[in-house]
């Protein structure tokens, strides 16, 4: 059960800054680019920046450490909801993008 709550901390930790951030670039970036390419180049920036890696470590830090509390109601607020929301949303949102790619692949 360790393993599994630092590859869920981990795993929420990246997709909570990456969906942070790359809301940031998104509407902050001066960029001319339209449709998908404005999207990926928004994600891409932020996944480059130091604040990104800061901000999934210290999120990674607060999930670990609330996953190995002894207080249950803590445990529950600050790393199974926060955790598996995250990581549920990062999945269904990679399922229908890659869903709509092989769907509309060929025209």
């Amino acid at each position: 059960m360790p393993y599994v709550k630092a590859i869920l901390s981990g795993l929420g930790a990246l997709i909570l800054a990456e969906v942070l951030l790359g809301l940031r670039y998104l509407w902050v970036t001066n960029s001319k680019a339209t449709g998908m390419a404005a999207v990926t180049g928004g994600l891409l920036e932020s996944l480059f920046s130091p604040l990104f890696w800061l901000l999934a470590i210290a999120f990674f830090t607060l999930f670990f450490k609330a996953s190995r509390s002894s207080n249950g109601a803590l445990r529950t607020a600050f790393f199974w909801i926060p955790t598996v929301g995250v990581t549920c949303l990062g999945l269904a949102i990679v399922g229908l993008f890659s869903y709509l790619y092989f769907h509309f692949r060929n025209g």
